[in-house]
């Protein structure tokens, strides 16, 4: 039987010999140890092994900034708390509060002190508190820090270790082949007390990225990562990951480093005595987000990029083709490893997901139509030259408002239709805080901030938002509580489990279709959307329906017969039907 001390060991040495050849490997082990284990703290003594238990048909995810409710009064995160406490008990089981540390730019991003709070939203007791109701995910901003914080400014005077720890490159350097998410320059020139020098800025020029060919740089990380699970956090988000690792001269994205390091902190994950879970933020096509699964190494979950860009077409063009193209090639997750599934964020729609799947003219129809929703297009440049769409910057809501066809009666339905998806996919489904509550798009904020995301980073009056919550009538009323509805009832049935078999239907091409059975094979659900705003009649032996088994819509408590008449979806109907 192998010790497994000395599989970790080994194991360990291994992802550093790799990730850095030149340093004393036994050396740079001990380190990550004391880093990740400091004085008071110990690991497992076998590594967690991988299975479907981290995760159940409970679990679903709110995702919200600290203060995006406010009222002028209150701490953000004590409203945010109460918001939870008030409208989300037994509807979502977690919440990842975006950045809530101190920061200069970016909504968070561009962080100072990842030691602490922002003292606008709360305090380390406020995220506790949180965590102890709701399982709590926080954001390791990995790739970069604040242009203004102290890491850069101490660079800035060659203050060691800092002077180390971002990374540097000559302006003459051909970097045509670095992939880039914006169209700013990648180098910034900035004075040090040793002259000029030039920082890698792959966001930014306010967010300069950190050189982890540094080991310094990783265990600072790592104690971070310590910090954040003392205080609760039970999910890192890797921040930008896919861009960590540099090498001029490649594309210093998706490097072998970088996946080294993700598989070094899923080593000392799977070690650690707290149940700690990494989702991978890859904003990028979908072969290149499935290797963060590693061979069940990596994430434990990864965001399902692919499924904004392509819910949003569907719902606007009425027909789910190439939804059902793409689902359809999508593999499971492996054992241990989930799917993040969401339709909203922060950003905004990436673009670069649908590469591959959906054609140019139809990207085109559906750019155009969320333009005419009031939706803006934030671009990249490319290695070659020029620029492309990246992101859509847009109120969900909103952008559900209108088709191909122009707006109609069924905005609402429409919304939920896509929602609906959502819960019904293989995965942890992932819902923005501005998709609960229906939240227009905030053109006020893009204006007075200069920044296309602002958009959809609107923050709600508490008493303004309570008092909309209360009128049955009001658009946040109606969304929160039908998404609130069948959240509780998906909550209750095994084969939405995440890793719950799953088949994609190849029906009505107006019909998203996929059969789930739970782990046990007990129950079946067919989880079936109408993306069109016309009445589509299914006849049940089209999706096997056994005979002589009670079968029921959870979702409108009709009986649904085998061998009956077909079943009609009107506009934008979703059905889940189980034999229960």
């Amino acid at each position: 039987m192998p010790n497994p001390i000395n599989a970790f060991n080994l194991r360990l040495t291994d992802l550093v010999r790799r990730i850095y050849p030149d340093y004393d490997a036994d050396i740079v082990v001990s380190q990550i140890v004391d880093a990740f284990w400091p004085e008071g703290t110990h690991r497992r003594q076998r590594a967690r092994t991988p299975s479907n238990r981290l995760w159940s048909q409970h679990d679903a995810l709110l995702i919200t900034y600290g203060n995006s409710i406010i009222d002028g009064s209150h701490k953000p995160l004590d409203l945010l708390r109460d918001f939870l406490q008030g409208h989300l008990a037994g509807v979502v089981s977690g919440v990842h509060i975006l950045p809530f540390f101190p920061h200069t730019s970016d909504d968070g991003f561009a962080v100072t002190d990842f030691r602490a709070v922002d003292p606008q939203l709360g305090d380390w007791a406020d995220i506790g508190r949180i965590a102890s109701e709701f399982h709590l995910m926080s954001d390791l901003v990995l790739n970069h820090v604040s242009s203004q914080g102290p890491w850069f400014n101490a660079y800035r005077q060659r203050q060691a270790p800092y002077d180390r720890f971002f990374f540097e490159a000559d302006a003459k350097e051909d970097l045509s082949a670095v992939v880039r998410p914006r169209t700013t320059p990648l180098l910034q020139e900035v004075e040090t007390k040793d002259g000029p020098r030039h920082v890698w800025c792959t966001f930014s020029h306010d967010q300069v990225d950190l050189d982890f060919r540094n080991p310094e740089v990783l265990l600072e990380m790592l104690r971070i990562i310590r910090l954040h699970i003392d205080a609760g956090v039970r999910t890192l988000r890797l921040d930008a990951v896919a861009f960590v690792w540099k090498k001029v001269g490649t594309s210093c994205i998706h490097l072998p480093e970088t996946h080294a390091i993700v598989q070094l902190m899923r080593l000392l994950c799977d070690y650690a005595v707290e149940t700690v879970v990494l989702l991978t933020e890859t904003n990028v096509p979908r072969a290149e987000n499935l290797s963060y699964f590693g061979n069940r190494n990596e994430a434990h979950a990864v965001y399902n990029f692919s499924l904004p860009p392509l819910i949003l077409h569907a719902m606007q063009s009425g027909t789910a083709r190439y939804l059902h193209k793409w689902q359809a090639s999508m593999p499971p997750a492996q054992l241990g490893c989930a799917y993040l599934n969401f339709t909203a964020s922060h950003d905004g729609i990436g673009m670069r997901p649908a590469e591959g799947v959906l054609p140019p003219e139809e990207k085109a129809r559906m750019i155009d139509t969320v333009q005419q929703a009031g939706g803006l297009v934030s671009m990249r440049t490319l290695p070659q030259g020029g620029e492309e769409p990246y992101e859509l910057n847009c109120s969900l809501f909103d952008t559900m408002r209108r088709t191909f066809d122009g707006e109609d009666a069924h905005h609402i339905a429409r919304f939920l239709c896509s929602q609906t998806i959502v819960m019904s996919l293989e995965g942890i489904p992932a819902f923005y805080i501005h998709s609960l509550l229906a939240t227009p798009g905030d053109h006020e904020g893009v204006e007075r901030r200069g920044m296309n995301r602002a958009i959809n980073r609107h923050r709600w009056h508490y008493p303004d938002l309570l008092e909309r919550l209360a009128d049955p009538g009001s658009a946040q009323s109606h969304v929160l509580h039908g998404m609130s509805e069948r959240l509780r009832i998906r909550a209750k049935q095994p084969a939405f489990h995440p890793n719950a078999t799953q088949f994609t239907l190849w029906l009505d091409d107006r019909l998203f279709g996929i059969w789930r059975q739970s782990l046990d094979r007990s129950q079946s659900i067919f989880a079936i959307h109408n993306v069109s705003d016309e009445t589509v009649l299914l006849s049940p032996p089209s999706i096997n329906l056994i005979e002589d088994v009670s079968w029921i819509d959870l979702l409108s408590g009709e009986e649904i017969a085998a061998t009956g008449p077909d079943i009609p979806f009107t506009p934008y109907q979703c059905r889940w039907i189980t034999n229960g």
